[in-house]
């Protein structure tokens, strides 16, 4: 189903994170160079992370993708959400969010988030290690 405009994505992250996630993505599933923007916190503050943050959204829908629910980031993302109805926040990006969401931006805003929120639960797992042996040796004293 497409709503036949593409949600663009912006990361927004302390330090490098925000590159460098966007970089993974970028190397795993080659999308579009415009469907995700990467937005650091380093040097700016709330209200400049703010403007970068509206800077990025172009034309259309976005979900502002965030690290921390608060923060300089958080907060400044937050704000922007609050003030137009075309953006979408979710916290506590990890990759396979962000891969997903590369495959599935043409989906109507809505949509795409709980989608987005329900594979970011899915993401996180507890894989047992008995499963695969001792894959880490002993500690010896």
């Amino acid at each position: 189903m497409s709503s036949g405009t593409l949600v663009r994505g912006i990361v927004v992250a302390h330090a490098d994170l925000a590159e460098a996630m966007v970089e993974a993505v970028r190397s795993i599933a080659d999308p579009d160079p415009d469907a995700l923007v990467a937005v650091t916190n380093v040097g700016r503050s709330p209200d400049a992370i703010a403007d970068a943050i509206r800077e990025a959204e172009g034309t259309g829908p976005a979900i502002v993708f965030t690290d921390l629910p608060t923060g300089s980031c958080g907060i400044a993302a937050r704000r922007v959400c609050q003030e137009d109805t075309a953006f979408a926040m979710i916290c506590g990006v990890n990759l396979p969010v962000l891969l997903d969401f590369v495959t599935h931006r043409g989906m109507p805003l809505d949509e795409l988030v709980q989608r987005l929120v329900d594979r970011a639960h899915a993401g996180i797992a507890c894989v047992p290690v008995q499963q695969y042996g001792d894959v880490g040796g002993s500690v010896q004293g």
